[in-house]
């Protein structure tokens, strides 16, 4: 079993930054990829970014590409969501994500239903 814990989240304005965490603990050797979802009332879970630190590759959604960068800090267990420019449509809790099978990779790193464990979310709220 793997856990994870998001933290970093809150009140931003337009324009601010945040940076969220993403805790991995457990049998964190089964995993080689993470990633960044986020959900707004009323609406589907979506994809923000993803990580896949065997293959060295990251993914973004359209609308955070040059705004979000995803990164891991290895020695930490730990998986990071920087947000610049933050716009009030990135209001959403964004909840962490990782498949147990290292066959996801890629494009499958974009879909909801390849993650297996996911962690509980934290709250980012864009408002002036």
């Amino acid at each position: 079993q793997v856990q994870l814990v998001e933290s970093g989240g809150g009140l931003v304005q337009p324009g601010g930054s945040l940076r969220l965490s993403c805790a991995a603990s457990g049998s964190i050797s089964l995993i080689n990829a993470m990633g960044w979802f986020r959900q707004a009332p009323g609406k589907e879970r979506d994809f923000v970014a993803a990580i896949n630190w065997i293959a060295s590759s990251t993914m973004y959604a359209d609308s955070v590409k040059g705004r979000f960068t995803i990164s891991r800090d290895n020695a930490k267990n730990t998986v990071y969501l920087q947000m610049n420019s933050l716009k009030p449509e990135d209001t959403a809790v964004y909840i962490c994500a990782a498949p147990l099978s290292p066959a996801v990779a890629g494009s499958d790193l974009v879909d909801v239903d390849e993650y297996d464990y996911w962690g509980q979310g934290t709250q980012v709220t864009v408002s002036s």
